[in-house]
């Protein structure tokens, strides 16, 4: 059993390696569209364009910091994510990610929505989902804190680890 938990920090590179790919797969095709919108002219038509490439930067962002934090979390620091603190920790830098990219993806919405009104739900949807999100976190991270305080040295062994990746 133990050769087998052994693969699982293997596994997590492969997957953030995975997910490196995507994003830099994501940022050509986000330029390539970018490139396509301002050789076409400066219209409105373009504007258009160059939101939808701001859009898939913006997956790209997510895509790469996913990566970012399953290598730090899961490879490097091999944390095992038991704790209040590593919960928090891990959520933490997870949603901030997914806010960011779906605030960008809210805006990106509302803009496109200035053609057809009708996907203004769509945008206001993904615009609530953000609030709800933000309110969401801010809940658990007021009620994980004292959760924290009970356990000290799980923050102080947390510390302790961001060593392995500054």
């Amino acid at each position: 059993m133990k050769r087998f938990l052994d693969l699982f920090p293997l596994v997590h590179a492969l997957m953030a390696v995975v997910f490196a790919v995507a994003s830099l797969m994501l940022l050509v095709i986000a330029a390539r569209i970018g490139w396509d919108a301002f050789g076409a002219g400066l219209d409105r038509g373009s504007a258009a364009s160059i939101i939808e490439a701001l859009g898939v930067l913006a997956s790209a962002v997510v895509a790469l910091q996913i990566s970012r934090t399953i290598a730090e979390e899961e490879v490097v620091r091999e944390a095992h994510i038991s704790g209040p603190t590593r919960v928090r920790r891990f959520l933490s830098r997870f949603l901030v990610v997914l806010v960011v990219a779906l605030a960008v993806e809210g805006l990106v919405a509302a803009f496109k929505a200035q053609r057809a009104p009708a996907d203004m739900l769509y945008a206001s949807a993904l615009v609530v989902a953000v609030g709800v999100l933000l309110a969401g976190w801010g809940v658990f991270i007021r009620y994980n804190r004292e959760a924290e305080e009970l356990e000290p040295e799980a923050m102080a062994q947390a510390k302790q680890e961001d060593g392995k990746v500054s």
